[in-house]
């Protein structure tokens, strides 16, 4: 039997919607025509997600294990209820519909890691095996189902698949930095220390050159010397995202005054929304890539401080985001190296 190539055929309440937004799917196992099925090694859990279900756990893997079964056991797929978010997996194709086959560059026992959000794809989870909270990271025994539409990276053969996964967690983030910035822009990165948040500062230093200027907002002395030590931007100012009149302050020290072109918001927590939005120029660019944002709070605050900004919200997928992401980590080496430090 075939299915909906977008799979509203899963969807089992309410009906009529698309998986994603739906409150539960069907993560039966047997395959329809147009699906395939995937062994499931490990979930990278969206990182606004997990730091949410880790706090509710008071840092408790246990009861952080217990939480994610929950939720996949009520909805059939690890969609965070709280943020709504997911994440992506890594697994082996086991699979492919007779509809599928000859059709796309797979084959059974390829390796991939999927490029669609965990928030709409069926998910059954067998066995937890451990669970790494610094690197929101869930291995497990189970199987997932990828839609006709579902996209997907086979992983790389020049690096581990730790690192490669790492990288495309977050590869909707550089992509889209490359698109938007400009030689000779001036942007500030929120989250800079993070795993988005440096790829962004990377992308964005060469996408500027020698006349634009690249500053990253981050929370501690540590993380500002990591940025610094890495020579991925231009400054490094401490504040916190929450806190937007310091962030306007610091943030407008740093670049002598002067408002941004562009914004990138790539924290994990809420209310940030105006402390991305004060401090760019009217006519200029806020690029919420935080699973976090309020597009309520981030509308009508930019209405309530008269900033006339385009604000664009964190697709996760543009054309040729697994390249570009994966290319970072070979042109490089202090980026690759940083990350093979965190997430290896």
């Amino acid at each position: 039997m075939k299915g909906c190539k977008y799979g509203t055929h899963r969807v089992i309440q309410p009906k009529g919607s698309l998986p994603q937004p739906a409150l539960k799917i069907s993560n039966d196992m047997n395959i329809f025509s147009n699906e395939i099925l995937i062994d499931v090694q490990a979930l990278n859990v969206d990182s606004a997600s997990f730091t949410q279900i880790e706090e509710e756990a008071n840092h408790d893997t246990k009861k952080i294990a217990e939480k994610i079964l929950e939720i996949v056991g009520e909805r059939g797929k690890m969609q965070n209820p709280v943020t709504g978010s997911g994440g992506m997996l890594i697994g082996t194709i086991e699979k492919i519909g007779e509809d599928l086959e000859g059709k796309i560059d797979l084959k059974v026992g390829d390796k991939i890691a999927t490029l669609v959000s965990l928030s709409l794809t069926p998910l059954q989870i067998d066995e937890i095996i451990d669970i790494k909270p610094d690197i929101d990271r869930v291995e497990i025994k189970g199987k997932a189902i990828l839609f006709e539409s579902g996209i997907y990276a086979k992983l790389p053969t020049d690096m581990s698949e730790t690192l490669a996964l790492a990288a495309l967690d977050v590869a909707g983030a550089p992509a889209q930095t490359a698109k938007l910035v400009k030689p000779g822009d001036s942007v500030l990165i929120l989250g800079a220390a993070g795993k988005s948040g440096m790829m962004c500062c990377y992308e964005a230093k060469k996408r500027v050159g020698p006349t634009g200027r690249v500053v990253g907002l981050v929370r501690n002395e540590k993380s500002k010397a990591k940025l610094l030590e890495m020579g991925i931007v231009d400054e490094v100012i401490i504040a916190s995202a929450q806190l937007p009149v310091e962030v306007l302050e610091n943030s407008l020290a740093a670049n002598n005054g002067n408002e941004y072109d562009i914004s990138i918001n790539c924290v994990n927590v809420e209310n940030t929304e105006m402390s991305s939005i004060l401090p760019i120029r009217n006519g200029g660019t806020v690029y919420f890539f935080s699973m976090a944002t309020s597009f309520t709070k981030a509308a009508l605050g930019a209405e309530g401080v008269g900033k006339d900004v385009d604000m664009i919200i964190g697709n996760g997928y543009t054309k040729g985001h697994a390249e570009i992401t994966l290319q970072i980590l070979r042109e490089s080496e202090i980026v690759r190296t940083t990350f093979e430090k965190m997430y290896l």
